[in-house]
């Protein structure tokens, strides 16, 4: 159903890393399937529309994404109760002439209030998509992922969903968000669409993906890492992967003081780049590749994390900032 990530996709990815584009702003990357073409940093909205974020500073950010190079968006129908979704639509139906030239993404599949539920019935779906379409002000959606997986799901009606979705032109291209290989696979058995992303939690604070495969016949560490093989599954499936919570709420780039942070800003200086262009480029530095998704509101801030395009951390700087943030050897 799927076909491998091509070696050579995989090349031009790193290789790209290397210097920005001719315009000065990041390179492009061409993931495996459907062939969406964006930058390799993807602007998250979840910080828009909150109660301190007014709309000014939401267009501000907005602005400085696009300046940065920042050519993919991504929402989620939960963010601020919709409201990012609405301020992005307003922010979108002033710069219209933007929407063909990014990728715009959204997620569903969650029920909040209590008890909070998870919900990839076809009525939610489709209800939930049409919601979706309406506060961003448009005709359809890039990419819609399955937010968080629904231990209650029934397979067929997601294919049914999105058959209906894709059928009357509102959704182009599904994914998946926090799924192990063996929940996707659950999914690919009655889709007739491929999946062409899996948005997961990756950082320097949160590597286990990562580096789950190092803890093959070790006793440390004492607990088993979780979905070890997620990374190789999705990159021999043409699967982009996607990475929430890179910059790991500033640990390593702000204000706390820890052995990764000393790390991350010697490699700062010798680098010349910011301090998250530096904790950013371990998670790029990966062959998958790993697109990691920005959240941050302030617009000096974006700009630092847009320089991540322009480093290629060597291995032996790669293994420092991993030792430093596991804070022990690896095995």
């Amino acid at each position: 159903m799927v076909s491998s990530v091509p070696a050579s996709v995989a090349r031009r990815c790193i290789a790209s890393q290397a210097a920005t584009g001719d315009n000065g702003t990041m390179n492009e990357y061409q993931w495996p399937i459907h062939g969406h073409i964006t930058s390799r940093l993807i602007y998250g909205c979840m910080g828009l529309g909150a109660d301190s974020t007014g709309t000014d500073r939401a267009f501000s950010a907005l602005d400085a994404a696009v300046e940065a190079g920042f050519t993919a968006f991504d929402h989620a129908d939960i963010y601020a109760g919709g409201a990012s979704e609405t301020v992005f639509g307003s922010w979108l139906a002033e710069r219209g002439e933007l929407r063909d030239d990014v990728l715009i993404q959204s997620k569903c599949g969650i029920r909040p209030g209590d008890p909070v539920m998870y919900d990839f019935s076809r009525n939610h779906l489709v209800t939930s998509v049409e919601g979706i379409l309406s506060r961003l002000g448009i005709e359809y959606l890039d990419v819609l992922l399955l937010h968080r997986p629904d231990p209650l799901v029934e397979p067929e009606e997601v294919a049914d969903a999105f058959d209906y979705l894709f059928r009357s032109g509102k959704v182009r291209s599904f994914g998946v968000s926090n799924h192990s290989p063996l929940q996707i696979e659950h999914l690919r058995a009655v889709l007739d669409h491929e999946l062409v992303a899996n948005q997961l939690e990756i950082s320097l604070a949160h590597p286990d993906i990562i580096t789950a495969g190092t803890a093959v016949n070790q006793r440390e560490p004492a607990v088993a890492m979780r979905a070890g093989e997620v990374i190789d599954y999705c990159r021999m499936n043409g699967i982009t992967l996607q990475a929430w919570g890179p910059l790991a709420q500033g640990k390593y780039s702000g204000a706390d003081e820890n052995a990764a942070a000393a790390v991350v800003t010697e490699l700062a200086h010798r680098y010349g780049v910011s301090r998250e262009a530096i904790v950013l480029a371990w998670i790029m530095r990966h062959p998958a590749p790993i697109l990691p998704v920005i959240g941050t509101t302030h617009p000096a801030r974006i700009a630092a994390c847009a320089e991540a395009d322009t480093v290629i951390l060597d291995r032996t700087d790669w293994f420092r900032l991993l030792q430093a943030a596991r804070g022990t050897a690896m095995p």
